[in-house]
């Protein structure tokens, strides 16, 4: 993508904040004024300290970094702890820029948090991207404040389809998006480490077995891509009549996953309305 972003400032730079971080710079997309990112320690700082124009700081050598990182950005992404959002954005209120973008990863924390705190005339827009954001394959949701405009949206839609695919909803539906894009790679690498499980019993080396089930999984979605066909259309393809994949699919089927797939969104939602209750 050869449009610039303009300045950004990371305010936690940990699991996802670092993700997305790491994910803009190896897109090589040039952004103007540089990237600040700040972690509260030394070793957290270090571990970004490399990166091509990054400035990492650590706040315990500075504690105004924040104060200073927001300063100079026209996009703010708050990545810190949920429960340590508010703290946060009482600290860089007064050291806003006046056309900031500010840019929520915490999960359950509501824009209304963000308003209550920055002001309703105060551009909010709260994400929910995932880790593949790191390789450039994620897939973020995002929903705007009332004081967004849509040219607050295009840019920050921008920032993030430098790392990966972008949805844009309403805030009522991040929580639902999450149980799926944002919990979801959870749930592939569970089901490889199954039939990892799987391929160790059937008398394959450990090291086999990761390469057959990782590498099934890596091919079949890349497949699915390319093709521009349904899972259902492309699963049939692969499942000859009175085959042996459609012998396994139907032990599958009578596992009922349909039920249990949904029984664990419900579950990864019921957890997220938690965590925006402050439970």
């Amino acid at each position: 993508m050869a449009d610039s972003l303009p300045a950004l400032a990371f305010l936690g730079a940990g699991s996802m904040g670092g993700a997305i971080l790491r994910g803009v710079v190896a897109s090589g997309v040039p952004v103007d004024g540089g990237i600040v990112a700040t972690n509260r320690t030394r070793v957290s700082a270090a571990d970004l300290a490399d990166l091509r124009d990054v400035s990492s700081v650590a706040l315990e050598d500075r504690p105004d970094g924040n104060a200073e990182a927001v300063a100079a950005a026209r996009i703010v992404l708050v990545g810190v702890k949920p429960a340590m959002v508010p703290d946060l954005l009482r600290e860089i209120a007064p050291h806003l820029r006046a056309d900031a973008i500010v840019v929520s990863l915490a999960a359950g924390v509501t824009l209304q948090t963000f308003a209550d705190v920055l002001g309703a005339g105060t551009a909010v827009i709260r994400s929910m991207p995932n880790t593949p954001a790191t390789v450039g394959k994620a897939v973020t949701g995002l929903a705007a404040g009332g004081a967004s405009t849509a040219e607050d949206m295009a840019l920050v839609r921008r920032l993030f389809e430098t790392v990966g695919a972008v949805i844009e909803v309403p805030e009522s539906q991040i929580d639902a998006l999450s149980t799926i894009s944002g919990s979801g790679p959870a749930y592939v690498f569970l089901l490889i480490e199954e039939w990892t499980k799987v391929g160790l019993r059937l008398g394959f080396s450990e090291t086999d077995a990761r390469l057959m089930a990782e590498q099934t999984f890596i091919g079949s979605t890349a497949l699915l891509a390319a093709s521009g066909e349904t899972p259902a259309e492309m699963r049939r393809r692969v499942t000859s009549p009175k085959g042996t994949t459609e012998r396994a699919i139907a032990v599958l089927q009578q596992a009922d996953l349909e039920q249990v797939f949904a029984d664990a969104a419900a579950a990864a939602l019921a957890r997220a309305r938690e965590l925006a209750a402050g439970a």
